[in-house]
């Protein structure tokens, strides 16, 4: 049996790490982890019926639950060595046993591993500010924005009246784009940060090979992928 959940560019990341995060009691999401999939054969119906069995679907839901958590440690590994080529000093690594809380806006717009690792990771967090830091955004591009999204800067009485922003409005039912520009500016940079980080990740999880039991949760090759439709 191994004692690495995974080898990240020739290097063990130690199961040890992944089961300090679990035992922190807010690692993972509970969740559910049946297999939903439509079957044809009696082989996959016999699989589906064990499968809603209670004691099953606990032990699935915790297998689940360590591939989680093993995705989070390894972001936050890579980030730590991102933050190293890129001559930033990696912040000191978050106790183990506690995670901060999680916006459900975040994982709403990052995905819960993403949005957990970046609660986890001083790394993560740094160098996603750093790509944040980075983005240009132009002129063009925010007037752009505040010209096809006029819906989101009526000023409070015109939202009062029931006012149609794109038919039958005035400029005097507008919040100025002077006042809204910054706003508008920050968003756009705090969006192109995150694809930013995303594209990093893509490429950066490239050359991780995972322990069996330690696949990514939504991994088709091993037997608790989930498939819902």
């Amino acid at each position: 049996m191994t004692e690495h959940a995974a080898v990240v560019h020739g290097e063990m990341v130690p199961k040890g790490r992944v089961d300090a995060l679990l035992h922190g009691g807010r690692a993972a999401p509970q969740r559910g982890a049946g297999n939903c999939a439509t079957s044809h054969d009696d082989a996959a119906d016999d699989r589906h019926h064990a499968a809603g069995h209670p004691a099953e679907r606990l032990a699935r839901a915790e297998r689940q639950r360590r591939r989680w958590a093993t995705q989070v440690v390894v972001i936050d590994e890579l980030a730590q060595r991102a933050c190293t080529e890129r001559g930033l000093k990696p912040p000191a690594e978050v106790s183990p046993d506690r995670v901060l809380a999680v916006a459900e806006t975040d994982v709403a717009d990052l995905g819960s591993i993403v949005a957990a690792a970046l609660a986890h990771s001083p790394a993560a967090r740094l160098l996603l500010a750093e790509l944040e830091g980075e983005q240009e955004v132009t002129e063009e591009a925010v007037r752009e924005y505040y010209d096809r999204n006029r819906d989101r800067f009526l000023t409070a009485e015109a939202l009062q009246r029931g006012v149609d922003p794109f038919d039958g409005v005035s400029s005097e039912d507008f919040v100025p784009y002077g006042q809204v520009r910054e706003g508008v500016a920050r968003e756009l940079r705090r969006a192109a940060g995150r694809r930013a980080f995303f594209g990093w990740l893509d490429q950066a999880k490239a050359g991780v090979v995972y322990a069996v039991g330690h696949e990514h949760p939504g991994d088709p090759a091993h037997p608790d992928h989930e498939h819902r439709h």
